[in-house]
């Protein structure tokens, strides 16, 4: 007896949805694009926000900030602060107006290709990475040390996360002991990650120096690299409260003079190193930020500089940071508000959360400091992916699946259009009177299922039997699999090889060469790390 064939099942309508869903959509076409104008959240009143920068003002012109090292003693007296008899550097309210005046407004950040170039004025907002997490949070060991590999493994998955806009330095490479080689194999290693935007920092301005010779042979030249810096500094010019950091200052002094844009970074951390005050911490950070403003202007006028107020939380119950808070969305939100107050670009921190590994509580704290951070119209938004254990953790399965709740985010500062046809009274009439009595089938459905709709790329809308049928897994479980097929297919070759040779020969780069290209060896060694 002949088994007869079973026919094959016609693709359904569904089918077909799917399969287009799962192609790449023109960029014309995504419902969600960075930088869209945000702002609808505002949790400082008009008043509010004047009343902050009238305190700032005050406590730049009667407390000022201590420390400065001699050279910015010079650029600052020279500018207009005086120097008291404590030391501390006095900012007139004048010389802050002055400074807000002529302040850099309406750059650019450049990726390394232009398709990633970044606006970040108004009220458009970004999102990208940040920190100096010093573990990963491996899925299967545990907690670990970070390494030059996983700094570079970070970038190659934020070069192919849609709703990750750039690639600021996340992890510090503890395999690396020797202070000038970890700041100079950072770099190194995260402009070879991806060709978005990057942000890095630097202990020394030596350091500094030795990088942005690194930066001028990938760019061409000293010229290209003036023309299109690809790099921005972050730079944590202060130790709050209100003193100079002597070191971070050279190196802030290096990045002005080498062209390279600076995030003037505070983190203040209320109840700690600023009040416990909501306000007060804020006020406090808007101050030691305008400060750095001004030693910016002072070296050279006009030069790209990030208004970074990173307001920091504490659990009053121990003392410790709680970057998952609804504190830390609050002030995040409102240092959002305060650098459209005086139309700067401004950057601040969300997506800290404190739990130690990729659950529920990461995901729903994440969620409403994106969602309050991202509609306060927050131009920049760091340790907005990955990060873990209120930034002592990053985790690369957290990277995915935190680019599923960006692109949420981003769907609600788009908003809802309204117009009349989107409105449908036309659509609504046709299916009631002349339809099958629901939408599923309409023109308007299929025209619209892709440009105003955002799907997850790793979250789960299967029904129970269908999940369960394909593993039941849940969403660390997809994250894990989504970040092998990357790191096992995404290997950046935008740095020419005898680029790359040059680079090598004359600094002492540390990430070998065989994890950067699809070979065997990288594929034994891939996410081993210092194991």
């Amino acid at each position: 007896m002949t088994d007869t064939p079973t026919p094959a099942r016609r693709p359904s309508g569904r089918d077909a949805r799917r399969a287009q869903r799962a192609g790449p959509l023109p960029d014309h076409l995504r419902p969600v694009k960075p930088g869209m104008q945000s702002g609808r959240y505002q949790p400082l009143s008009p008043d509010d926000v004047q009343k902050i920068h009238r305190t700032a003002l005050r406590l730049l012109s009667e407390v000022g900030l201590a420390d400065a090292p001699e050279s910015g003693v010079e650029y600052l007296t020279r500018a207009g602060c005086t120097l008291n008899d404590n030391g501390r550097l006095l900012f007139p309210a004048a010389l802050i107006e002055d400074t807000l005046a002529k302040a850099a407004r309406h750059f650019v950040l450049h990726g390394q290709d232009p398709r990633y170039d970044l606006e970040p004025w108004g009220k458009r907002s970004y999102f990208g990475t940040a920190g100096a997490a010093v573990n990963m949070v491996d899925p299967r060991t545990g907690y670990r040390e970070s390494t030059i590999k996983d700094l570079f493994d970070i970038g190659r998955i934020v070069d192919v996360m849609e709703h990750i806009h750039f690639f600021q330095r996340a992890v510090v490479p503890r395999d690396i002991p020797d202070p000038f080689e970890m700041d100079f194999n950072t770099c190194y290693a995260a402009v070879s990650s991806t060709t978005k935007h990057v942000g890095s920092s630097w202990v020394q301005p030596e350091h500094v120096e030795a990088s942005l010779e690194m930066l001028h042979l990938i760019a061409g030249g000293e010229q290209q690299w003036r023309e299109r810096p690809f790099v921005s500094q972050s730079n944590c010019f202060v130790v709050p409260p209100m003193k100079f950091a002597t070191d971070a200052c050279k190196c802030l002094e290096v990045a002005v003079r080498g062209g390279m844009t600076v995030l003037l970074l505070s983190a203040g951390q209320a109840g700690a190193t600023a009040p416990a005050a909501l306000a007060g911490a804020l006020a406090q950070e808007v101050a030691e930020v305008l400060a750095g403003l001004v030693y910016v202007n002072a070296i050279k006028p006009g030069h790209p500089a990030i208004f970074g107020t990173w307001c920091f939380v504490s659990d009053l119950r121990t003392g410790a940071m709680s970057g998952g808070s609804p504190e830390q969305a609050l002030l995040s939100a409102a240092a959002g508000q305060m650098a459209h107050f005086y139309d700067l670009t401004g950057g601040t921190a969300s997506g800290m959360t404190d739990s130690k590994v990729p659950d529920g509580q990461a995901g729903a704290e994440k969620a409403l400091n994106h969602a309050l951070v991202g509609n306060a119209g927050a131009n920049m938004i760091y340790e907005s992916a990955g990060m873990h254990a209120s930034l002592l953790g990053f985790s690369l399965e957290s990277l995915v699946i935190d680019n599923d709740i960006i692109g949420a985010t981003q769907r609600t500062i788009k908003g809802i259009e309204v117009n009349d046809e989107r409105l449908s009274f036309e659509t609504i009439k046709d299916v009631c009177l002349n339809g099958p009595g629901h939408f599923l089938g309409s023109d308007q459905t299929l025209q619209l299922m892709q440009t105003e709709y955002l799907y997850p790329g790793v979250g789960d809308r299967k029904s129970p039997n269908e999940w369960n049928e394909q593993g039941a897994l849940d969403v660390a479980q997809r994250a894990m699999a989504k970040v092998e097929e990357i790191l096992g297919h995404n290997f950046p070759s935008h740095i020419a090889e005898a680029v790359d040779a040059e680079i090598r020969r004359r600094f002492p780069v540390k990430l070998d060469r065989a994890h950067m290209r699809p070979s065997a060896e990288a594929a034994a060694t891939r996410r081993v790390g210092s194991r």
